[in-house]
């Protein structure tokens, strides 16, 4: 246990506060950046038709229901996936639908479809991988997946910090490790199955009952979220306050480019959803992060937990600690906090 902590206050030493600058840690890239053995899979707009033909459902299965979450085109609703009659075990069950609107165009409709089924085929507890696309209206596609009972992340943890009765949405730090704990599973598997996600955030998380955390893909959420990504001037809206530096500079991801997302992701969670680098113009992310910056640890966030998001935070990818390590760190920061509770 020890070991596992240690692998933490070595890197602090070099990193005092992550809110103030910090020359120490170097403002160059390392040379021997590892461009990762986990390749993200680019999937051209054409494959997709073939990747989803041996899971399109029959529209006349689907039931939409009431609107959980609009953008501009895109939108996500509640709704009902029934059984096929064949097969007893595969009764009706309630599910998430998201689609488009007519408005969207076909590129966004493509790219809509490539990013949902990035996770096509891939099963685990902290994965939230799609049930199936109907595509008998092309353009505007139906893609459906289990129904998770708080939903979104992101809403879920405003809804927590909003919420002024019912002990139902007041979270401890003990229940958040736990819900971070479960991320770092579903995020390993990915790795394990050579796939870098590329944009971890609470909005791309869903939770269920008994605090359930499923990674999902990012499919929508820039119509979604769009506060939270950002065009640097290259046509492309990018979740900048969430990328580690490489990738911004660079486009380099990785496993460790994820670590620092994870971060991020870990200090949204202590703060129940607020907006990371607010008010650091996205332009200036890059200088403001070689320099040194940081964000400022959340009121009321344990040491241990800031101490940990430091180091995801880490220039030099080679630096930043392994999910691997992050899991044990986090289980063992659980297990104590048990035993003060």
């Amino acid at each position: 246990d020890s070991g596992s902590s240690q692998v933490f206050t070595g890197q602090n030493q070099t990193f005092l506060r992550p809110d103030t600058p910090n020359n120490a840690s170097g403002s160059g890239m390392s040379s021997s950046f590892r461009r990762g053995v986990s390749p993200s899979i680019d999937l051209k707009p054409t494959d997709v038709n073939t990747i989803v033909s041996d899971m399109l459902i029959d529209k006349k299965l689907i039931t939409v229901g009431d609107l959980l979450l609009e953008g501009t085109f895109g939108r996500i609703y509640m709704g009902t996936l029934a059984g096929d009659n064949q097969n007893e075990a595969n009764k009706e069950q309630d599910v998430f639908v998201k689609t488009v609107t007519s408005q969207a165009t076909a590129d966004q409709v493509q790219v809509f479809l490539t990013e949902s089924v990035q996770l096509k085929g891939l099963v685990h507890p902290n994965l939230h991988s799609l049930l199936g696309v109907c595509l008998e209206t092309p353009e505007q596609p139906l893609v459906v997946y289990p129904c998770l009972q708080e939903g979104n992340m992101k809403k879920f943890l405003l809804k927590c910090r909003m919420s002024e009765c019912g002990s139902r949405y007041t979270l401890n730090t003990q229940q958040l490790v736990y819900m971070a704990i479960q991320i770092i599973r579903g995020t390993q598997y990915l790795h394990r199955k050579k796939l870098i996600h590329k944009d971890i955030a609470t909005r791309n998380c869903v939770v269920g009952a008994e605090l359930v955390v499923k990674v999902t893909d990012n499919s929508l959420a820039r119509d979604l979220f769009p506060a939270d990504y950002n065009c640097l001037g290259d046509n492309e809206n990018r979740p900048v306050k969430w990328m580690a530096i490489e990738a911004i500079m660079h486009k380099r991801f990785s496993p460790a480019s994820d670590v620092w997302a994870y971060g991020v992701t870990l200090w949204e969670m202590m703060t129940l959803g607020q907006q990371p680098y607010a008010e650091v113009d996205p332009f200036e992310m890059a200088t403001y992060l070689q320099e040194g910056y940081r964000i400022a640890k959340p009121h009321s966030c344990p040491d241990e937990l800031f101490s940990l998001m430091a180091c995801c935070w880490a220039l030099t990818p080679d630096e930043r600690p392994k999910f691997s390590q992050l899991l044990t760190y986090l289980q063992n920061f659980y297990m104590a906090l048990g035993r003060y509770i």
